[in-house]
């Protein structure tokens, strides 16, 4: 049939802009997070039932069952709209998710930045944090492990010193306080015993009530605070990797998802081409 002079040359009706190596490197890329995000709201969720009603209440802010449902939901549903957008080729689906993705890049861009330019303040932020969760030690499982790791993997004791652990209801050392473990600090606190069959957890026993050079032959004297900025200054390299891990994947998916918007436009704009001149007698 002759063509219209002038009129572009037609592709076939089987041609398609989209590349397969595109969209569905974009969909199993997506599948994989969106299995690992059921798997960490699974998890949560079952620490959480796991957990008493009353303690479950006690701390939701730094309960870690609590914020790994969060994030494993959000990551849900931002790799629900990455998987059905790449595989319907959902134009709506795939810039919402790359919109998304942009939006928590630049948010954990930020963060890295502020905490850097502004690093008298977040230590403040953390300072915050330790306390708050020194006095909630025995209110929640998941945290009181968690303060346990951290004192044994950083050798440290409270927030600035061993006696920060006088927030703690049951530490205190006022006269009037009827717990077993007042003015004590937790085992996590305690110098490690070479061959130590069984583990003393009431090796921290009194520790609060004697100065630091008593109290330094049996448990860490020194806060987690300056060595965890210790740990900072001292594995920045790695630090960065891990930044870098984190970024990397956002990237590549940013930018797949928007390779596979513009060449689902470019075959929109093909069918509807077609359509347009299916019936010209001079196409």
């Amino acid at each position: 049939m002759a063509r219209r002079p002038g009129a572009p040359a037609g592709y076939g009706e089987e041609f398609t802009f989209v590349s397969p190596l595109v969209k569905y490197l974009l969909f199993f890329f997506n599948m994989l997070f969106w299995v690992i995000s059921m798997v960490m709201v699974a998890v949560g969720v079952y620490a959480r039932l796991m957990k008493h009603a009353e303690a479950a209440l006690a701390y939701l802010a730094v309960d870690p069952a609590i914020l790994l449902i969060v994030v494993g939901v959000l990551m849900f549903l931002l790799t629900f709209c990455g998987c059905i957008g790449s595989l319907r080729e959902n134009i709506c689906l795939l810039q919402t998710f790359s919109l998304c993705l942009t939006i928590v890049f630049l948010l954990q861009l930020a963060a890295g930045v502020l905490g850097f330019v502004f690093s008298d303040k977040a230590r403040g932020k953390v300072s915050e944090i330790i306390n708050n969760a020194i006095v909630h030690y025995r209110d929640d499982l998941d945290l009181q492990n968690l303060i346990d790791f951290g004192q044994k993997k950083f050798s440290c004791c409270g927030g600035i010193s061993y006696r920060d652990w006088s927030q703690n209801m049951y530490f205190n050392c006022s006269e009037d306080n009827p717990s077993r473990e007042r003015c004590s600090v937790p085992y996590s606190c305690c110098l490690p015993t070479p061959n130590q069959a069984v583990i003393n957890t009431m090796c921290g026993q009194g520790m609060q009530a004697l100065d630091y050079l008593e109290a330094s032959n049996v448990i860490y004297t020194n806060g987690c605070i300056d060595k965890l900025v210790n740990w900072i200054h001292s594995n920045l390299f790695l630090l960065g990797g891990v930044a870098l891990g984190l970024a990397i994947p956002q990237l590549v998916g940013i930018l797949l998802s928007q390779i596979l918007v513009n060449q689902i436009k470019d075959q929109i704009k093909l069918q509807l081409y077609n359509q347009q001149h299916r019936a010209d007698p001079w196409y």
